[in-house]
This record gives structure tokens, sequence and C-alpha cells, in this order.
């Protein structure tokens, strides 16, 4: 274990023995930290907060900090962090709150670029990027290879599918559909997110049939009701349409349209 002289670790800490801690950091004494994990210097972890293997965080984050919720009653509630993560520089990540459901999630291979906030109770899936200064309110949910351009800011309770781009400076006030991209204050659906997924080796099959569900679902001028269950009977022959459909039907906050 490399811990410079200056950092102060609480002997409650559980550290894994390959795990470096750099100049004046923090570690509180609920923390868990996993191997090959790299701290950087003047980081704050605290709280009963789960880091895995291998990340990588950079200097002046603040790590599981109690909530910014007025209902947060100093409950014992919990922040878990995967594998392979990158934080940067001045990012803030909250445990969750009783109320919604006591844990915040960040799961592996995500890239967490410089001021990023993600709030209490969010759910965070694999592979995300969040550039610089995205921010989540509470309770959000953003799916696996999402990309939150910079400035993003995520209303409280709204859920990101899987595969969305999301551009710079938007705002997120209602559910993003998989596959799609979005932009605007508020955020308006541009079509699906054509490079992304080429880049994660859709087939030229796959899209064009991404393609017809977005156009059933925003340009055929059917209802929202209308649209899902063309979507459903579609969805039983293909499973990303299917995702697309489930993902339309769960909504509570209602998709941007």
């Amino acid at each position: 274990m490399k811990i410079h002289n200056t950092a102060i670790v609480n002997e409650g800490a559980r550290i894994a023995p390959d795990v470096e801690i750099g100049a004046y950091s923090i570690i509180g004494p609920h923390v868990e930290v996993g191997s090959g994990t790299v701290i950087g210097p003047h980081t704050v972890i605290v709280g009963h907060t789960r880091i895995g293997s291998h990340n990588r965080i950079f200097q002046f984050a603040s790590i599981g900090e109690i909530p910014q919720d007025k209902k947060y009653g100093h409950e014992d509630t919990i922040l878990e962090i995967g594998d392979r993560n990158l934080i940067r520089e001045f990012c803030t990540l909250n445990t969750g709150t009783v109320q919604g459901g006591g844990i915040t999630r960040v799961g592996s291979d995500n890239w967490i670029m410089a001021y990023v906030h993600i709030a209490h109770d969010c759910q965070v899936g694999n592979h995300v990027t969040f550039s610089n200064n995205a921010s989540l309110a509470g309770h959000a949910e953003i799916g696996d290879w999402a990309v939150l351009g910079g400035f993003t800011l995520v209303h409280q309770f709204c859920r990101i599918g899987a595969h969305v781009m999301i551009g710079m400076g938007s705002g997120i006030t209602q559910d993003v559909p998989p596959f799609i991209t979005a932009a605007g204050h508020p955020a308006k659906p541009f079509g699906i997110n054509i490079e992304g997924l080429k880049r994660r080796q859709y087939s030229s099959e796959q899209l064009s049939r991404l393609k017809q569900a977005y156009k059933i679902l925003y340009k055929s001028g059917m209802s929202l009701k209308e649209a899902q269950v063309e979507l459903e009977n579609r969805g039983n022959a293909d499973t990303d349409v299917r995702l697309f459909a489930e993902f339309v039907g769960h909504s509570q906050r209602g998709i941007i349209r």
C-alpha cells in the first residue's frame, strides 16, 4: 500500500494492499477501496462508500459526502462505485437517502470528467461518459454507453436510456429513450445515435430497425399510446426495439417529444 505520509486514513477503513493514496487525502472509517485503485492528492472519501478495483480518482474530488437533500436525517446510506472508472478533478458523488432506496450506484468503466456532480440515489450504468460540468439531480438513472455533453443538466427522477447522446448545455426535464440523440433546453430528440452505435458494432440491419422505431415514435403522427403498441409488436422480433418500447412504457415523467 502506497499512502503518502500526509494522508489521513481512518483505521476502520478497508483498503486493499496495493491502493495508492496521495498527499493530504482523507479516507473515512466506513470506506472500502478495492485493489489497484489510485486516489490522487487532496481527495476526500467519506461515508459508507464502497469503491471497486482499478479506479483512478484525481485530486480534489469529494466522494461519499452526505446528500444535498433536506429530508436527509443522518441515516447510514451508501455510495457504491464499480471498477475501472476514471473520476477527474472536483467531481462530487453523494450517498443515497432512505426515501430513495438508500444507495447511489455508479457502475464500471465510466469516464467522469471534471466538475461532474452525481447526486443522491442516482443509478449510473457502465461505459457512460460525463463531459465536464454535467450534473445529475437526485434519483436520476443513466443507461449503459450514454454520453452527456458538457454542462448537461438532468432533472431529478429523469431517466436517460442506453446509447443516448446528449448535446452540450442541454436541459433534461423528461425521460430520453435509448439509442437517440437529444439536445436543447429543454432537450428535444434529433434522431438515432448512428455514429455511437456504429462504434459499438451495430449492423446496418439493426440501425435500420431502430430508425423505423424512431419514426414510429416521433414521425408517424401516432399518439404515444398507439406508437407504444406498435413498438411492442415489433419488439417481439427485435431485442433493441423491445428495449425501446419497454423504456417508453415504463416512463413516469413522460419522454421528450
